[in-house]
C-alpha cells in the first residue's frame, strides 16, 4: 500500500504544484489503484509516473470545487484509450453525477467500460472482504467529505514448517488453512487452521480529508490512523484567513494529528503563495506540535 501525490496545490495550478489529486496504490492488495480527487491536468501528471489509468478501480471526490474535479472527465475519457475495460466507481457529493454525465454527453464521449457513480452521504460508503471506507462531512464552504479507509485485519502467516513436520505439502490444503478453514488429512486427522497460522496482522488505516476548517469530524476520521492527509492551505500566522476561507493552517492540521494519535501526517493543498523554501517553514511549524509531519510535494510517494 503506497500513497502517491499527483497534485498538492490549492486553488489553481502553480509552477511547482499542480492542483489536488492523490493516488492510493493497492497493487499488492487488489491489483488496482484508488484516486482521491482529480484536479485539472491530473492525467498530465500521470504521464510522468508509472501509474496506469486502466488500473483505476475507484475515484473518491471530496467536494465539487474546480481544483478537485476539473480533471475528471478527461481522465475518464482517456482511460478508454489506454486499455481500461474494468468498471470504475466514482464516489462524491450530490451533483457529481450531473457534472460527469453532462461533461461526457456534451463532448460525445463514449466509454468502453462501465462507469458507476455514487452520490454519497455520511456513513459507510464501501465495504468488501478487504476494506471499509467511511465518509463524514467536514467544515467547508460547500459540502466536503473526509474519507477513512480501513484495511480489515489479515490472517497471520502460514506456519509452513509446522505443516511440513506433519507431512502436509504445499497445495490446496495450504490455501484452506490460510483462509481459516479446518482440513482433514487422508488418515482422518483434523487440523484446526488457528494452530497453523501466526498472529493476525492488523489492517492499516488511511485518512484523507477534503478542504476543511479544523473540526470534530476530522478528528474522528483520523483516530489512530497510520496516515493522515490533511490540508494546510495557510501558515500558522494566517489562522483568521484560514477560517474565513474555510481552510486550515499547518498547526491546526498538526493538532488534529496529535489528538488523533496518528503515526504520520502529510500536509497538502498548499497555497501557491508558498514556494519550496517557504514550504520548509510550513513543515517546521507543524512539527512544533506533531513531529512526524511531512509537507507533500508533487510526485512524492510514501509506503505504509
Amino acid at each position: 500500500m503506497n500513497l502517491f501525490f499527483l497534485g498538492t496545490g490549492a486553488g489553481m495550478p502553480a509552477k511547482h504544484r499542480n492542483v489536488t489529486s492523490i493516488v492510493l496504490k493497492l497493487l499488492e492488495e487488489r491489483g488496482t489503484i484508488w484516486l482521491f480527487d482529480c484536479g485539472e491536468a491530473t492525467q498530465h501528471q500521470i504521464l510522468h509516473t508509472s501509474i496506469k489509468p486502466r488500473r483505476i478501480e475507484k475515484v473518491f471526490i471530496t467536494h465539487l470545487h474546480g481544483d478537485h474535479i476539473y480533471g475528471l472527465p478527461g481522465l475518464l475519457s482517456s482511460r478508454s484509450f489506454l486499455g481500461g475495460e474494468s468498471e470504475v466507481t466514482v464516489y462524491g457529493p450530490k451533483g457529481i453525477e450531473e457534472y460527469i454525465r453532462i461533461s461526457l454527453n456534451v463532448s460525445q464521449t463514449y466509454l468502453k467500460y462501465s462507469l458507476k457513480i455514487v452520490e454519497i452521504e455520511e456513513g459507510i460508503i464501501f465495504e468488501d472482504e478487504q476494506f471499509i471506507v467511511e465518509a463524514l462531512s467536514l467544515e467547508h464552504g460547500i459540502p466536503s467529505f473526509g474519507f477513512r479507509i480501513v484495511e480489515k485485519d489479515k490472517p497471520g502467516p502460514l506456519l509452513v514448517d509446522k505443516l511440513k513436520e506433519l507431512g502436509v505439502q504445499p497445495g490446496p490444503l495450504y490455501k484452506k488453512i490460510k483462509e481459516g478453514e479446518p482440513v482433514v488429512l487422508e488418515n482422518g486427522t483434523i487440523l484446526e487452521a488457528s494452530e497453523f497460522l501466526g498472529e493476525p496482522q492488523d489492517g492499516r488505516i488511511v485518512t484523507i480529508l477534503g478542504d476543511t476548517r479544523i473540526c470534530d469530524n476530522a478528528l474522528y476520521l483520523a483516530q489512530n490512523a497510520d496516515v493522515l492527509v490533511h490540508e494546510a492551505t495557510f501558515s500558522k500566522n494566517e489562522s483568521q484567513l484560514a477560517y474565513d476561507y474555510f481552510h486550515s493552517t499547518t498547526q491546526q492540521a498538526a493538532e488534529i494529528a496529535a489528538k488523533a494519535k496518528v503515526k504520520k501526517l502529510y500536509l497538502t493543498h498548499i497555497s501557491s503563495r508558498y514556494d519550496k523554501e517557504a514550504a520548509q517553514q510550513l513543515k517546521i511549524e507543524a512539527q512544533e506540535i506533531f513531529k512526524e509531519t511531512e509537507v507533500a510535494e508533487d510526485f512524492n510517494e510514501f509506503s505504509m
